[in-house]
């Protein structure tokens, strides 16, 4: 209930006020009365109500004064004057502290109804208002940790744009990085027989229990580090060590730390991890560089740190038997997967060929090396599509995927093969009607119908469904054909259709049904979509 006190040195308006309050109208309480403004300073300090009525001539402290003080002290609550005095002077003070209404003595009770209904009516907004807001910094403060996980990702397969790389945009926990060095370690787990055996869901318990391990391991040996999920199998430790440490000390617990991780995953999971040490870096900027390296060690297998263990560093001289450097880029695997979550056909495309002209342009690609970039990107394939509910093995059954790679020899093969592939799974039935994706668009029309004649936009049902604004986007115009606004305004334009049929309004009317305060806008939509002037309707 709303909490309303009254100041004012005449008993007989205190008692009359009181009596004349519909206070269960307007779901409103007492919240105490004083004679003068030092005593309502106490009154309101004490009892904090929601609303207060104060005369403004009053003994020891005046109205004005007291209104002044509670500003002061931060009181945010509101404030009507009801002065049998109608002063200029007065008013503009008043307006200057914030103040409601200034009403002249005597008032009618009608006219103390609307005013208290309309300042009610203000605070409910206001308090709809912040419940949003803390609702909003509660899903913040929720989010922060993924969103600060995935920034980390960004930052370790190069994909933060060229405004976040400098050290005032680090996120707060991260802002150290610009006072130490850096080393990448690659971790790649192998797909041998138990891991091809496993199922997706069970990737997802491994995967969980390997982060475990991992920063358990390297707690032992740093006490600075993040770990964090690349794509498919591969994932990355990110070291941090004091500039200018010693770098022979560093590079051996690093090798330790590889060690250790190879034999605690075999002992504790039965799997297997090859692992890559990237090169130190000493600007954070450099740490996709490391990440890189530190996969390049992984796939050439060169240097290799200890017997017997898929332990590998970078060395400056990698280059593949016939000289050329070979790469394959973490950040475009990255962005792929991310196009590809998100159902975005044309820019998965562009970035395969743009991958690929890369590719092209060094010697010595092997058909060995194209086939094993088919497999790790169709590993991605999978593991990206069963994040929004889908099984990659439905669609394409594996014998015949494993046929189809044997036949890849060149890269412009391997750019063929992977769009027709990009494609098929866009255009898909499953991927426009899988599950998660139709449970959310499936709410978004069904709230529009109930709701079209307010105010909403795509960030407002993007927050209600928990899916990101550009996302939300492209997964309704995959499953509706047409886009968010455009569904809206169909909506409601049936829906005025309906009610002009029924000519028991006005087209202005109408319109404001429906959500347009704007006739001449809702007229020329009208005829857009149905070919005729709402008037014509209702003739």
């Amino acid at each position: 209930m709303w909490k309303i006190a009254i100041v004012d040195d005449e008993r007989q308006v205190l008692q009359g006020m009181k009596r004349a309050i519909p206070w269960d109208a307007l779901d409103a309480e007492w919240a105490g009365e004083a004679l003068n403004g030092e005593d309502g300073l106490e009154l309101v300090r004490s009892a904090q109500p929601d609303i207060v009525i104060t005369d403004i001539y009053m003994p020891v402290m005046n109205g004005l004064d007291m209104i002044e003080q509670l500003r002061k002290e931060d009181f945010n609550g509101k404030i009507i004057i009801l002065s049998g005095y109608s002063d200029f002077e007065h008013a503009r003070q008043a307006l200057r502290y914030n103040v409601s209404d200034y009403l002249s003595k005597p008032i009618s009770i009608p006219t103390l109804k609307a005013i208290l209904g309309k300042v009610i009516q203000e605070l409910a907004g206001e308090e709809e208002k912040r419940i949003k807001q803390d609702e909003l910094e509660q899903k913040l403060r929720m989010y922060e940790p993924f969103i600060e996980k995935e920034w980390v990702k960004s930052a370790a397969a190069g994909t933060l744009e060229s405004s976040y790389r400098s050290g005032e945009s680090l996120p707060q926990p991260y802002r150290f990085w610009t006072e130490t060095e850096h080393v990448v370690i690659g971790i790649d787990l192998v797909r041998d027989i138990r891991a091809s055996e496993l199922t997706l869901s069970d990737w997802n318990l491994f995967r969980f229990a390997i982060s475990n391990i991992v920063c358990e391991v390297a707690q032992e040996f740093f006490s600075s580090f993040e770990y964090t999920e690349l794509h498919s199998t591969r994932s990355v430790l990110i070291v941090h060590s004091e500039a200018g440490s010693n770098k022979e000390q560093l590079v051996q617990h690093l090798e330790r730390l590889g060690v250790q991780l190879i034999d605690c995953i075999k002992n504790y999971l039965k799997l297997v991890i090859r692992i890559g040490i990237g090169g130190i870096k000493a600007q954070w900027t450099e740490i996709p560089d490391s990440t890189e390296e530190a996969f390049r060690a992984i796939d050439l297998r060169d240097k290799r740190i200890a017997c017997s263990y898929d332990l590998y560093a970078y060395g400056e001289a990698m280059q593949s038997d016939s000289g050329a450097i070979v790469m394959r880029p973490t950040k475009f695997y990255f962005e792929l997967a991310g196009a590809i979550k998100s159902s975005q056909e044309t820019q998965a495309q562009q970035l395969v060929d743009e991958f690929v002209g890369q590719l092209e342009q060094q010697t010595g690609i092997t058909p060995d090396y194209v086939q094993m970039l088919a497999g790790e990107l169709w590993g991605i394939f999978a593991y990206c599509l069963y994040e929004v509910g889908m099984v990659l093995d439905e669609m394409f059954p594996s014998e015949l995927i494993a046929k189809e790679m044997i036949g890849l020899t060149r890269p412009k093969d391997l750019a063929s093969w992977l769009k027709d592939k990009i494609s098929s799974i866009c255009s898909s039935r499953q991927w426009r009607g899988n599950s998660k994706h139709r449970q959310a668009v499936d709410f978004m029309t069904q709230y529009i119908h109930e709701h079209y004649a307010d105010e909403m936009t795509l960030a407002d049902l993007a927050d209600k469904v928990y899916i990101s604004r550009n996302h939300l986007s492209i997964i309704f115009k995959n499953m509706t054909g047409e886009t968010f606004n455009n569904y809206l305004t169909r909506v409601r334009i049936e829906k005025a259709r309906e009610l002009l049929m029924e000519r028991n309004m006005l087209v202005y009317e109408v319109a404001e049904r429906v959500g347009y305060k704007n006739v001449p806008y809702f007229s020329t939509l009208f005829k857009k979509l149905t070919g005729m002037n709402p008037t014509e309707l209702i003739k």
